[in-house]
């Protein structure tokens, strides 16, 4: 591995200190933890673009989220670091995702905004530390500092308002909110960009909510589309788009990979403190690129996260949630068993929201649509 690489020799350790694997490194054992979590497996079952049960073929958490851990292994790789961390990073940063992909979560922000918001990635942080209740000596998954701090930075340094559920665990277990994450875990969150612009543009064409010619017009697109055409010129309809997407996607990960390794030789590091300490970060987009990603993310907005079938289900499903958390509120004795302790140990309504709030943002798309229909007498 590269000087600036993440070493699980050097790692800052766990909250709860534990015995080393004799065979595993500290980053192996935080990516097979993840991927043995109830939430991991929960991701299945949660939209992405699509109400999951919609369609087969369409992308959900889960597959996203492996889609993502390939792309920053692949990226971690060429640049020299640790494989097991980015690939960690990777595959945990959804968790904390609630049913029914970013319209569940506007939904639990509003909901929330009295009893301190919710945010995703602060979800995230709460699910991997305190949520996830099945080893004998402590909550959650006990994971690295530098799995965490991927996890908690996801967006860069986090400034300025922090959500609570990551300031609960920030105060036991300094995560070094304001600085910039490990190259590891800036390579996870740019396989997250990649990933989605990629598999969106596939899945809004099986949706059929924008067509291949559309997409042959529009920036890097196109470029992609006139090698197909020129190396096959009479492929049929569907091998055509999925050799131009593929394509795209390329060169993606090779304009990650050449900025990267511009900015690494710029900044000379020599561990992996020196690319916390560079004040920028040194895993990002080309200029030009980010320029027409923003066109094509545009695109994508107008044309599939609000065509009309969408805002139809994104109307229903914010029902559901608007009125499964006052239920809950208002009546926590229809709360499993095993959430039970927590609201008999909660001082007031805040704490007693975000049990709600913590237990709703577990729920998968078709739990959520059957509980809802059970509780609320609606199908």
């Amino acid at each position: 591995m590269a000087s600036f690489a993440s070493d699980p020799a050097d790692s800052r350790g766990r909250l709860f200190a534990e015995d080393e694997s004799t065979f595993r490194s500290c980053f192996q054992r935080d990516r097979d933890r993840i991927i043995h979590a109830s939430a991991f497996r929960r991701l299945k079952h949660k939209t992405q673009v699509f109400i999951e049960h919609e369609g087969d073929y369409f992308r959900t958490r889960l597959t996203h989220s492996i889609e993502v851990a390939q792309v920053a292994r692949t990226i971690s790789g060429v640049l020299g670091l640790n494989p097991e961390l980015t690939e960690a990073i990777a595959l945990a940063h959804d968790l904390g995702h609630p049913p029914f992909g970013h319209t569940g979560e506007d939904a639990l922000q509003a909901l929330m905004a009295p009893y301190g918001g919710f945010d995703h990635n602060a979800q995230a942080i709460k699910i991997v530390t305190s949520l996830e209740r099945h080893y004998a000596e402590f909550d959650g998954l006990n994971l690295t500092w530098e799995t965490l701090e991927g996890l908690a930075k996801h967006n860069g340094p986090v400034t300025g308002h922090i959500p609570f559920a990551l300031a609960d665990y920030n105060a036991r277990h300094d995560l070094e909110l304001h600085s910039f994450a490990s190259a590891e875990a800036q390579v996870a969150a740019l396989a997250d960009d990649i990933a989605y612009n990629n598999h969106d543009l596939h899945d809004g064409l099986r949706a059929e909510l924008f067509d291949t010619d559309e997409l042959a017009e529009m920036p890097l697109l196109d470029r992609c589309f006139a090698r197909v055409d020129a190396k096959y010129p009479r492929l049929n309809y569907y091998r055509r788009r999925h050799e131009a997407l593929r394509r795209f996607f390329g060169l993606l990960v090779e304009d990650v990979i050449s900025q990267a390794r511009a900015a690494l030789h710029d900044l000379q590091p020599q561990s992996a403190q020196d690319v916390r300490d560079a004040g920028r970060g040194i895993v990002r987009f080309s200029d030009p690129v980010w320029a027409d990603l923003n066109v094509i993310r545009e695109f994508l907005f107008h044309r599939m996260y609000r065509a009309p079938k969408v805002v139809e289900m994104r109307a229903q499903v914010t029902e559901m949630i608007e009125e499964l958390f006052p239920l809950f509120l208002a009546e926590p004795g229809l709360l499993p068993k095993q959430w039970r302790k927590d609201v008999e140990q909660a001082t007031g309504e805040v704490e007693l929201a975000r049990i709600v709030a913590d237990y709703i943002a577990g729920m998968t798309d078709r739990f959520a649509i059957q509980e809802h229909g059970r509780l609320c007498g609606k199908g």
